[in-house]
Parts: structure tokens; sequence; C-alpha cells
């Protein structure tokens, strides 16, 4: 299912642009609150009568001038006030998974943050049912095939992240997963150690934010007390040769966001991301938007800037975008499936 190497080194530079919007693609790191664009943040304020501490889109859109992750969370959490129906959470989904159509995502795992909204008194199943009803439509309105990963917010306490599992388990059937994201420094995996215990025992996939602005220790932690079966973010393991190995030997993905690492800091010149040396080290690295309204692009856009910024090829092209099916929790035949598409089109591409 592979073109030969000489047919995707055929592939010349300015293909790429071309080739990264046509490939099939999978996103496992996007936060759907984190798809709220202003124009929908501010439709959904006058439907719900909420009041917004800004006076328009643009005044909303100029707030998007982040230091750090925490000053993105500040704004994240307020832009998620607006919604408080089952409809505003089914339209948020809808909305993204359109999009994501747009840029060839064939797959999407999806991280929703039900603390956020039942610390506001919504319901976990006004949340739950509808993101679940906009995944359960996305093949046959958007050709997208959608899950959930339920997140707890590592900035609370285990206990109120045990509290949250129980409210979601009568809707166990509309989540694959549990994941880990927010404020990331001070709050170390290793807090929520037997809630993730919980978790893998009612067979729950499980994932874990680290290494984004946490240290290498974060992601040992992530692997080996939560014992998380991908890694969203990780790009400071480039600080830890011994992690560094763990990682490419034992396959583990690490979802990468490259514009929110520019945007949250990390990486301030995209040009320095590490993205290109993760691969080259042999590392299953994927590209995605995280919260894609707040940090100026969805996947392409991601695609687009680093490809450009750090001189990347068809052959990491390639790599991205079969690591991306491979890390997802999808079924094999659907994952052998997209891997046929996606040779077809690098074919077509090094034919031309």
């Amino acid at each position: 299912m592979t073109p030969a190497p000489d047919a995707i080194d055929r592939i010349a530079p300015p293909q790429l642009p071309a080739l990264l919007a046509a490939m099939p693609k999978a996103e496992l790191h996007m936060h759907i609150e984190g798809s709220l664009e202003p124009e929908m943040i501010f439709a959904l304020a006058r439907r719900n009568g909420v009041a917004l501490p800004y006076a328009s889109v643009d005044a909303l859109r100029q707030a998007y001038a982040f230091s750090d992750l925490q000053s993105f969370l500040d704004i994240y959490y307020a832009g998620a006030s607006v919604l408080l129906t089952e409809q505003d959470f089914y339209d948020m989904a809808r909305a993204y998974l359109a999009r994501a159509a747009t840029d060839n995502v064939v797959h999407a795992e999806i991280f929703f943050d039900p603390q956020t909204h039942t610390e506001r008194g919504v319901s976990m199943g006004t949340v739950v049912h509808g993101l679940s009803r906009a995944c359960r439509e996305a093949p046959a309105q958007q050709g997208v095939s959608a899950a959930l990963i339920l997140c707890f917010l590592r900035h609370l306490s285990e206990q109120q992240a045990f509290e949250t599992l129980e409210q979601a388990l009568p809707f166990r059937d509309h989540f694959i997963g549990v994941g880990l994201d927010s404020s990331e420094v001070g709050h170390p995996p290793e807090k929520f150690a037997r809630v993730f215990a919980r978790c893998r025992e009612l067979g729950l996939h499980v994932v874990a934010h680290a290494g984004e602005e946490g240290p290498p220790d974060y992601i040992w932690q992530a692997l080996d007390v939560l014992r998380a079966e991908r890694i969203d973010h990780g790009v400071q393991a480039v600080h830890d040769a011994a992690l560094m190995a763990r990682l490419a030997a034992d396959r583990v993905p690490l979802t990468v966001c490259p514009l929110s690492n520019q945007k949250l800091r990390v990486f301030p010149d995209l040009a320095d991301h590490n993205l290109k040396a993760l691969l080259d080290a042999g590392l299953m690295a994927t590209v995605n938007s995280d919260d894609p309204a707040y940090f100026g692009g969805y996947v392409n856009d991601n695609f687009q800037a680093v490809f450009a910024a750090t001189g990347m090829t068809a052959r990491h092209a390639w790599q991205l975008a079969s690591n991306s099916f491979d890390a997802s929790f999808a079924p094999p035949e659907d994952k052998a499936r997209w891997h046929r598409q996606l040779a077809d089109v690098f074919s077509r591409f090094a034919a031309a």
C-alpha cells in the first residue's frame, strides 16, 4: 500500500501544498470547545441570552494574543460559557466536522471537557447527546467517521475526576476513551493514577497531554503510571534521549499541534519546531489542530505552515498521514481502507 520511495521522491516541493491538502488524514488531537469560532460564540450567546465581555467578533478575536497556556485557557473557558443546550453542542460539533471534511480528514477522535460544562449546571447528558448525535451523523453527512474522548481537567482534583467519570458512565457507549488536559505545569499525570486505572478496568482507551510545557518526566509518568496509549503533544521528549528511544521503540504516537505550539510560545518561531526531528528519529508523530478557532488554523493549516517553515518533504507527509491512521483507535479494516486511499493520492501526485 506504500508507493515506492523513488515514486514519493518524484513529488517536487512545489507540489507539496496541493498534496498536503489532498491527502486523507486522521485528526487525533482536537478539543471540540476549541473549535468555537468567534462568530458562533456570538450567535450562541444571542440564542441563549448570554452576555459576553467583548463588544464584537473582532474585539474577541483581537483578545487571542496568548503568552502561555494559562492565558489561552482563561479565554477558552469564557467562550465555552455560551454552550447551554444539546443543540448548542450538536451545532458546534457539526460545524467542526464539516470543516474537517474540507481538509480531507477521514476520521476524527474528538476531545470534550464535560467538567467545563457540568460546573456551570449543564448536565452530562446534554453535553454527550449533542456531541454524539453529530458524530453519528458525520459519516453520512460529511463523509467523516468520528468518536469522542472524555477529558479530565488536570487543574481540578482526582476526586472530581472520579465524580465526572461516574456521571459519564450511563453514557459509556457514546465515548471511546479518556484523556487529561488543561493546565499542565504543576499538575503531573501521577496525580490521576487511580482514576486512570479505573478507566482501564472499564475498557476505555487512555491518552494524556504531557510534554507540551511540562518536562519529559511528565511523559514518563503518562506512560508508566497512567499507561497512556498516546501522548498528546510530547514535544519536550527531545530533551531526554532515553525517552526518545522508548517512544520510538514502542511506537507510542505523539499528537503534535504546530500552530498551537507557536501561538502558546512553546516554539515562538515555527521554523524551530521539532516535528521533523521527531519523525527523523523514528517517532510516530502526527499533525493536529488542538484548538483551531483560537490558534489560527485547522489541520491543513497546520500541515501547510509547519512544512513551509521547516522544509519537510513528501516522505514526511506520507509518514505523518500514515501515522495518523495507525495511531487512531479505528477498526483495522477502516485503517486499511484509508491507507489505500493515501497510496492512491501519492501515486497520482508522483505520476504528475
